[in-house]
């Protein structure tokens, strides 16, 4: 046996094991000097030129709060449903769910005739709802172009029996009807596009489910194949994105999934955009780094329950049901109440509501969609004032609900009616003139009960039980305390970790969603939460909490507020997503005053203590 010879292979797959990982390292680095090169041209040159007209560009949209989402392609034909069974989840991933190949999905094309469509009859339903604003998705992932574009033959006019451009028809009909019009537009998905990520099923691309070549890296990992998505982007996505600025001159472009594509190549797609139109609104999913944003405003979550903190222009993408495009086993459609909440909330913290729906193959809404869209149009058509213009309110947060702010008028939006029909508006410092319901105008009496509360006589009865608004008449610009006050007839005070102080390093909020609304990555004894309020008399609470039990096996924990403490132990299982409760884990007395109440880690059992949604106050 020859060991020597033994001996040297085993040094060189040593060597070459070690010069691979130095080779990815490498290769991460040119990646980031690519990326780098592209912020560095945008920041020094056009992009900076670009953003001075930024603010006017950008006015209407400020002022709209609330427009409609529109998620609709051949997907939307079979909704759900694939060679006789049920597809869970979003209806438009029909294609990647299934693995449907370029020529199978030709053929649904050819059967896609949406005779009820009525460009008038979709704007007529977003105008009456109360939306300013529309956007529908021009091409989704699946590549197919739901209007007359030159550059590609998948498209809507020459794949359908349909044979009319939509498009043209709702530009025309928003229009008419005073209505901002936009497109969503896939530039970095590509279903049917050979040369494009996301597809692995057919053409072995990167960017899809089986992680090929590296997954969410390939760029980086694999910049050989780099110029192969280039080449879809330069014969594909930039000129169809020229075609729909030049043919239909939108208000807004609207993009996502930008991680499929290196920073590089999102911001070369928008320098493309702005040499050819330098007023249409850009959302913020297109370009953004960890440092920067290139687009005109942020996206937060997608079916957001709650709102993580955000500064400045944001736009969150609820949709009707659990599904973008339609899904004919989706029946999880929420009440109305829970969108005017959410568009009240949205605009008390300067934020943009855009609501999904997901017309049916044939052309048509859904009733239960129009429905809701009914339902929030007649809510608006009385309260509107309250959310159109409006900025970010700095009164702290209420017991009752949520306020927005436009000009010397304040809006209280009641979610909560206290029993004893006295609102306590607590961290109002500035004088006022009027106080009145917003519909109907009716006066109400309302007294300052010290220099940071007031308290307004409310009627016997909640006039509008999703949201009663009141308008209170500031004698000059709003001042407030920033502390949030516990109304003492409210029986329950909610401290979301999203509304918490965090202390710490390294947190991170989850998306909003359902159960998703939490506190995360909480994995040292150096991070902790607080919230500070005030009380305006003495008070006993029952606290309980939820959370999920995150990426661990739990540890103990201190809840303190003043002298007060009490150590708890909760035990994890792992990634959980069940959102578990913890009641009735501690009781406090509290004088009246200003007080914080806090949680800190003692010990954490390998990973994360926990994923924390909210603390329930209960007064006893």
């Amino acid at each position: 046996m020859n060991y020597k010879l033994i001996i040297l292979s085993s040094f060189f797959i040593t060597l070459r094991a070690f010069s691979q990982g130095d080779e990815d390292k490498e290769m991460f680095n040119r990646g980031r000097q690519r990326d780098q090169q592209a912020i560095d041209e945008a920041v020094s040159g056009w992009w900076t030129a670009s953003m001075k007209n930024h603010d006017e560009r950008i006015t209407w949209w400020q002022q709209a709060r609330f427009g409609m989402f529109i998620h609709w392609g051949i997907y939307s034909l079979p909704g759900g449903e694939w060679k006789g069974q049920k597809v869970d989840g979003y209806a438009e991933h029909l294609m990647r769910k299934e693995k449907i190949t370029r020529a199978d999905y030709l053929a649904l094309a050819h059967q896609f005739n949406p005779v009820l469509f009525d460009a008038d009859a979709w704007a007529r339903h977003a105008k009456e709802a109360g939306m300013k604003y529309m956007i529908i998705t021009s091409k989704h992932h699946d590549g197919f172009a739901m209007f007359d574009t030159k550059v590609s033959d998948f498209n809507i006019m020459q794949q359908t029996p349909f044979k009319r451009d939509p498009m043209v028809e709702l530009s025309a009909a928003c229009h008419k009807y005073g209505i901002k019009f936009g497109f969503y537009y896939s530039h970095a998905f590509d279903w049917e596009h050979p040369d494009a990520p996301g597809n692995d099923w057919e053409y072995s691309n990167p960017g899809g489910d089986k992680g090929l070549y590296g997954g969410v890296n390939w760029f980086n990992l694999h910049p050989e194949l780099l110029p192969k998505a280039q080449k879809y982007v330069n014969e594909k996505a930039i000129p169809q994105i020229k075609e729909l600025l030049a043919k239909y001159h939108p208000d807004i472009l609207w993009f996502d999934t930008p991680s499929k594509l290196p920073l590089s190549e999102n911001i070369r797609i928008l320098k493309a955009i702005r040499e050819a139109d330098n007023h249409v609104v850009v959302n913020g999913r297109l370009a953004r780094s960890a440092e920067i944003s290139f687009g005109d405003y942020k996206n937060t979550a997608d079916r957001p329950l709650e709102f993580f903190p955000v500064t400045g222009d944001w736009e969150a993408i609820p949709t009707t049901n659990e599904s973008y495009g339609y899904h004919k086993f989706d029946n999880s459609h929420k009440p109305v109440i829970a969108f005017v909440h959410l568009l009240a909330k949205a605009a008390s913290r300067g934020g943009n509501l855009l609501m999904n729906i997901g017309p049916k193959g044939d052309g048509a809404f859904d009733s239960k969609d129009l429905a809701i869209l009914k339902g929030i149009g007649a809510w608006m058509d009385k309260n509107g004032e309250s959310i159109y213009g409006t900025v970010a309110s700095p009164l702290p947060l209420q017991s009752w609900g949520v306020s927005t702010l436009k000009g010397n008028t304040l809006y209280l939006h009641v979610f909560n009616w206290p029993a004893d029909n006295k609102l306590y508006v607590g961290g109002l410092q500035s004088g006022f003139t009027k106080v009145s319901l917003l519909d109907g105008k009716k006066a109400l009496t309302a007294n300052r009960v010290n220099a940071n509360d007031v308290v307004i006589s409310l009627p016997a009865k909640m006039p509008d039980t999703l949201n009663t608004v009141i308008t209170v008449e500031l004698k000059g610009k709003l001042q407030t305390d920033s502390v949030r006050v516990f109304s003492a007839n409210v029986p329950v005070q909610q401290l979301l970790a999203f509304d918490a102080q965090l202390h710490g390093d390294k947190f991170s909020y989850g998306d909003g969603k359902t159960g998703k609304y939490y506190v995360q990555n909480w994995k040292s004894n150096n991070q902790w939460l607080s919230w500070t309020f005030r009380t305006t008399k003495p008070a006993t609470f029952t606290i309980n909490m939820k959370y999920l039990a995150g990426e661990g096996n739990g540890g103990t924990f201190v809840l303190q507020s003043g002298t007060h403490s009490k150590e708890i132990k909760i035990t994890g299982s792992g990634s959980d997503t069940k959102v578990l409760t913890l009641d009735n884990m501690d009781t406090l007395e509290l004088p009246a005053g200003t007080h914080e109440l806090s949680i800190k880690p003692v010990s954490i059992v390998k990973g994360e203590l926990m994923k924390l949604l909210e603390l329930q106050l209960l007064e006893k």
